[in-house]
């Protein structure tokens, strides 16, 4: 197989930008053995926190982002400015937050056939003294892009999976 050529980033954001709005808001620039290289635009902002089995490398290329995780038994809010680079360890849990007209790249790798993701969604009301998880989905990605649209129409359809067990409040489908 032959080696694909590099891409001029700057080149390739001018003719592709279209690709990275609402409502995908990513592309897939290289997929390998390994790992898969996407960029990322804004604006986007979902309620779920993502965990991957494997770090996962944010570069912000045009602008800044909000990447909300879960440090230990806190919420805890990184600010990835444009420039800035940060290596996220694996199996925490994140929500990243993009702006409008931002670019990053973000690198993965690909899951070994073993891995599972999972995407869980957070109570926020106010009466927990650490993050209770509301629900919880798992399963192997394959392709997120395609996998996660079902396990998020499922939470914002299903009043029931949306409820804390702990404090009865029910959350926001968005």
């Amino acid at each position: 197989m032959p080696l694909p050529p590099p891409i001029n980033f700057p080149k390739w954001l001018s003719e592709n930008a279209h690709r990275l709005q609402p409502p995908v808001n990513n592309f897939c620039l290289y997929k390998g053995g390994d790992f898969i290289v996407m960029a990322v635009g804004g604006p986007n902002e979902r309620k779920d926190y993502h965990v991957n089995e494997t770090e996962e490398w944010f570069y912000q290329h045009k602008g800044g982002m909000l990447l909300r995780t879960v440090d230990g038994n806190e919420f805890k809010d990184i600010r990835i400015e444009e420039g800035e680079m940060f290596l996220l360890p694996a199996n925490t849990p994140h929500n990243p937050v993009r702006f409008a007209n931002t670019v990053g790249i973000v690198l993965e790798r690909e899951r070994p056939t073993d891995a599972i993701d999972r995407l869980r969604w957070y109570c926020r009301s106010g009466a927990h003294n650490e993050p209770t998880i509301i629900y919880e989905e798992s399963f192997h990605v394959t392709d997120l892009g395609t996998q996660l649209k079902p396990v998020i129409e499922k939470w914002m359809s299903d009043e029931k999976i949306r409820t804390c067990k702990g404090c009865g409040t029910i959350a926001d489908a968005k």
